[in-house]
């Protein structure tokens, strides 16, 4: 793992689901699970000692509700960014969850292409932020993504997403793709947006299946052929 890793903290009492978001976290490139507590005051003195980059917290712990972990993040530790997985669906748990700033929230039973497809996109605009000393409008509007976007890009919102394709994550790939005038290897293309090459891969398969983009395949005299990618221009 590289130096720069996010480094990840998770906080669940179920040993099986927190054993699950490890697994997984480490699967992903770029990340790593640096601790784990199995309640809030467990957390609380693990941040005494070190200050993560993300906790995967859970609401309901033994011994107080995430939420009010959350906000103790807040007020304590506020570089911290925090992805609630929870089975509270209330609206006041998710109303709470966005005023006390959580990236993301997601819902249990979970799916692993949707925890996968948060923390990949938690890490591109990380990176993004990170790499900036400024942005323009168009680029906040990526990130916070208002109601009136939606309006004047109604191809967005247009038609339904298939399983394990993330609506920001989808966007950032158009834009990328948008500035490559030549075809491109998935290869490329990951490196060039920081991603990993199964997840970009599975997103030029979903744009050349809407007919945003289409593949060349080239046939070489050995290997398997090679399948570039192209963002369909039009007029």
């Amino acid at each position: 793992m590289s130096e720069n890793s996010i480094q990840v903290m998770i906080v669940e009492d179920d040993a099986i689901a927190a054993k699950i978001y490890e697994q997984f976290t480490h699967k992903l490139e770029g990340f790593r699970v640096v601790a784990s507590a199995s309640t809030g005051g467990q957390a609380m003195e693990l941040l005494h000692a070190f200050t993560p980059d993300l906790i995967l917290l859970d609401v309901f712990l033994p011994d107080m509700k995430g939420i009010d972990l959350l906000w103790h993040i807040r007020q304590s530790h506020r570089s911290i960014d925090v992805i609630l997985i929870t089975a509270a669906n209330d609206t006041e748990t998710v109303s709470e969850a966005i005023r006390g700033g959580a990236f993301s929230y997601i819902i249990k039973p979970i799916m692993i292409d949707k925890f996968t497809g948060t923390l990949e996109r938690y890490k591109e605009l990380r990176s993004h932020l990170h790499q900036r000393q400024s942005i323009d409008q168009y680029e906040v509007d990526r990130f916070f993504r208002p109601s009136d976007e939606t309006k004047s890009n109604p191809q967005m919102e247009s038609y339904s997403l298939p399983k394990g394709i993330d609506k920001l994550t989808l966007r950032l790939l158009r834009d990328k793709m948008k500035t490559i005038y030549e075809p491109v290897s998935v290869d490329d293309l990951a490196e060039i947006a920081g991603m990993s090459y199964s997840t970009v891969r599975r997103y030029l398969e979903y744009m050349v299946s809407v007919n945003e983009a289409e593949v060349d395949i080239l046939y070489g005299t050995v290997g398997r052929p090679e399948r570039k990618y192209r963002w369909i221009r039009k007029n």
